[in-house]
């Protein structure tokens, strides 16, 4: 059993298992996960349900192929803003949330405010993209790093 951090909550070796299943494969039926977890059905779903109340599973997506969707182009940027009063990063988080071509967002600690990734079609449209979010109210900065090729892409959390 191991004690979660930041809560009251053990999760035991079923439950972890559980979570490894559904990380692996979010369209498993609880058919199949209770064979996996060697549990019967009703206490699977049970846990199942549990461990999404309890906010340990926070969505269910499908992940597309981006090359596929004709989206051959990735940037990461460093977005500075000029300064950082609650108008310019709410501003800033407010557009990125909005904008369905940066899929990734991150505050950080360092030279820069942000990190964001841009995904475009080609380099005409990641010019234009970086354009558009250089014109944000409050960016005072931008460092654009194009991806020349990707070696890992997983939303995977370690689960030891």
């Amino acid at each position: 059993m191991r004690r979660q951090e930041n809560t009251q909550e053990i999760l035991d070796d079923t439950d972890i298992a559980i979570l490894k299943h559904i990380q692996r494969e979010g369209r498993i039926s609880n058919s199949k996960l209770s064979e996996k977890v060697n549990l019967s059905e009703t206490p699977c779903w049970r846990r199942w349900k549990r461990l999404e109340e309890a906010n340990y599973i926070s969505e269910y997506t499908a992940v597309l192929n981006r090359k596929k969707l004709g989206f051959s182009m990735v940037g990461f940027t460093l977005v500075s803003l000029g300064s950082h009063d609650v108008e310019n990063t709410d501003n800033f988080e407010e557009f990125v949330s909005a904008t369905e071509w940066i899929p990734l967002c991150h505050c950080i600690a360092g030279g820069a405010d942000y990190m964001v990734q841009v995904i475009a079609k080609d380099l005409d449209e990641y010019y234009e993209r970086i354009s558009q979010l250089r014109r944000v109210n409050g960016v005072s900065a931008l460092h654009s790093n194009i991806s020349v090729k990707e070696i890992k892409n997983s939303y995977s959390i370690p689960l030891e």
